[in-house]
């Protein structure tokens, strides 16, 4: 089942349920990858959006939520921080699962290995095959550094 099924169908759920803050958060789901729709169209391009895209604006979202919350908890709006936590656990549940640290750096090391990567000038090829492969599944903001560290050695 694809990405945009997965959603619709946990979105018919929660309205069978009346779950109104899984309904809320799945609506704003389903609103961004149309808004993305739109936006490919504009663009001239009519396939739509794919997997792996769907699985950006989630990662996307949950960054977002992640800022907000932390706002919220410094300002000290515990009950918005906390509807924001929530959202985060809904969205990840459409997400792959988060590699581990090991796991990160076997990918870091097959992608350096296939890329034939031997300096630091190799870093956006070995950054481009991580990400093809592993979207969703690293946060590359922190394997950026990880990489870059490897080349440099």
């Amino acid at each position: 089942m694809d990405m945009r099924s997965r959603v619709a169908s946990a979105l018919k759920d929660a309205m069978k349920q009346k779950d109104a803050a899984r309904l809320s958060t799945l609506r704003l789901i389903n609103a961004a990858i149309k808004d993305r729709d739109i936006a490919l169209r504009g663009e001239g391009e009519d396939g739509g959006v794919t997997d792996a895209e769907v699985i950006g604006i989630l990662g996307k979202m949950v960054r977002q939520r992640q800022e907000s919350a932390r706002a919220y908890e410094e300002g000290g709006r515990l009950e918005l921080a906390e509807r924001e936590l929530t959202e985060i656990e809904i969205i990840q549940e459409f997400l792959p699962r988060q590699m581990s640290e090991g796991e990160v750096d076997a990918a870091i090391d097959t992608a350096i290995a296939e890329t034939n990567a031997g300096s630091i000038r190799d870093m956006g090829r070995v950054m481009g095959v991580l990400k093809d492969r592993h979207a969703g599944q690293m946060d590359f903001g922190a394997v950026g550094p990880r990489v870059k560290k490897r080349l440099s050695a």
